[in-house]
């Protein structure tokens, strides 16, 4: 790659693009990337250096352009599934990436939880990486013979462009919940956002949508082919029972009934799963050789992770929206319980308007809740904690501010048969504060309290 926007990154040779960003600005670096090799800079104010400086209005706009015309062309022959919704993006392309890695296909993910591609696995700085780490990681992955990627697109990325010069075969829609009000201002913003992901699918391409989503009709268009999943969808739903670790769905498609049980648990998940059958389904494979493939797939790390702690169930999932955290609670509400304790917060210097609703959630669903801190980043714990209190009617509920703290109140809590959600990280395992990242891992911490 003959860019580079990290000036510890940089090699010989390279041209080094400054970048200014919300927190750090590349510009304050340019003498690094020198040091480091860099050949030539690419900067938004005149500078005095011994290397060429191109001086352009927009950095991130010029790496974006010579991306797309460099290396465009060398991904074109990469089949690439692109997913955007609210809530179950990871879930879903990483049981799509898993079935046709059991498939037998040359196949990489790349989304929330990081870069899998064969046995390697790469986290992420970011959960929605910037155009030029994509780029990186599909154009490493084509060099190694991968024909197949399925990627999570966030609205930021759309809105960023970040996946400029890509072209989608097929594209799907999970949901569309309050989430990033901060950023988008508007549910109908917000959505309007998430439409650009048709930009990106080829004229022969498949949309597959969840069609008991209200907001699906704005995705399906006559121009492309569609699939529909749900009670009204395509791929209809009959009907399903699970418990804590398997879920048995019968559901039906083309006049054909179908019956599978697969390691995933939750009403959510059923539309998850039947997401990544129609993604298959529409890459050409026959559903019948999917199912057969299904009992090797799992959930992926930080969504709905089962443990049993004592006599009783601990779940570990990423439920950081008010959407996602009613879904889980009510899902297992649905599973013989005694008690549902859960422990919640909200991130720091992020939509403040979904605090109070999470909380009048949490407290109306769940038996006890312990609020503790997500990652508070640079805002003060006490004012977010302040913000999710105004929701809750409730008594039902304790405040830890220390995260580890409230994970092992609520295992000492837990009795048989009860189900402990320890909400809003997952996969994370580290916690922001102020601009740092400490060491932290809901799974960690369980694990831990078990040996």
């Amino acid at each position: 790659m003959l860019y580079e926007t990290d000036s510890r990154k940089v090699k010989p040779g390279q041209t080094f693009v400054a970048i200014k960003g919300h927190t750090v600005d590349g510009h304050d670096y340019i003498a690094d990337a020198i040091a480091a090799g860099a050949k030539k800079i690419v900067a938004e104010k005149k500078i005095t250096a011994d290397v060429p400086v191109l001086v352009v209005p927009s950095s991130e706009e010029y790496l974006k352009k010579q991306l797309v015309a460099e290396y465009s062309e060398q991904l074109k022959d990469l089949t690439i599934v692109g997913l955007t919704g609210t809530n179950g993006k990871t879930t879903t392309c990483f049981l799509t990436y898993q079935i046709l890695k059991q498939m037998g296909l040359k196949v990489a993910y790349l989304g929330t939880i990081g870069f899998y591609f064969e046995d390697e696995k790469k986290g992420l700085e970011n959960t929605t990486p910037d155009i030029l780490t994509i780029y990186n990681l599909l154009l490493e992955a084509v060099h190694k013979g991968c024909t197949h990627l399925v990627m999570e697109v966030s609205s930021h990325s759309l809105y960023y462009e970040r996946i400029a010069g890509l072209k989608l075969k097929v594209a799907g829609f999970t949901n569309l919940t309050e989430d990033h009000l901060d950023f988008h201002k508007t549910m109908a913003n917000y959505r309007d956002t998430k439409l650009k992901i048709m930009d990106y699918l080829t004229r022969d391409g498949t949309f597959i949508a969840n069609a008991d989503d209200e907001n699906a009709t704005y995705f399906l268009n006559k121009w492309n082919k569609n699939l529909t999943l749900g009670y009204k969808g395509d791929f209809q739903i009959q009907n399903f029972t699970f418990d804590p670790a398997q879920t048995t769905l019968n559901f039906s498609f083309n006049n054909q009934d179908y019956q599978v049980t697969y390691n995933l648990t939750s009403t959510f998940n059923v539309y998850n799963f039947l997401t990544a059958l129609a993604i298959t389904y529409a890459l050409g494979f026959n559903i019948n050789d999917v199912l057969k493939v299904v009992p090797n797939i799992k959930a992926p790390v930080g969504r709905c992770e089962t443990y049993q702690v004592k006599e009783g169930f601990v779940i570990i999932d990423y439920a950081h929206t008010p959407d996602a955290v009613e879904k889980i609670i009510t899902a297992y509400q649905e599973i013989k319980h005694e008690r549902i304790i859960t422990i919640i917060g909200c991130g720091g210097d992020r939509d403040p308007l979904k605090r109070p609703i999470m909380g009048k959630i949490a407290t109306n669903q769940s038996d006890y809740v312990i609020f503790t801190n997500d990652n508070p980043r640079t805002e003060d714990p006490k004012t977010i904690m302040q913000d999710i209190l105004k929701g809750v009617t409730k008594d039902n509920y304790e405040i830890i501010y220390d995260r580890r703290e409230a994970i092992k109140k609520g295992l000492d809590m837990l009795k048989t048969n009860d189900i402990l959600l320890i909400l809003g990280k997952g996969h994370e395992d580290y916690q922001i504060i102020g601009h740092t990242k400490h060491h932290l891992s809901d799974k960690e911490e369980v694990l831990n309290y078990q040996k």
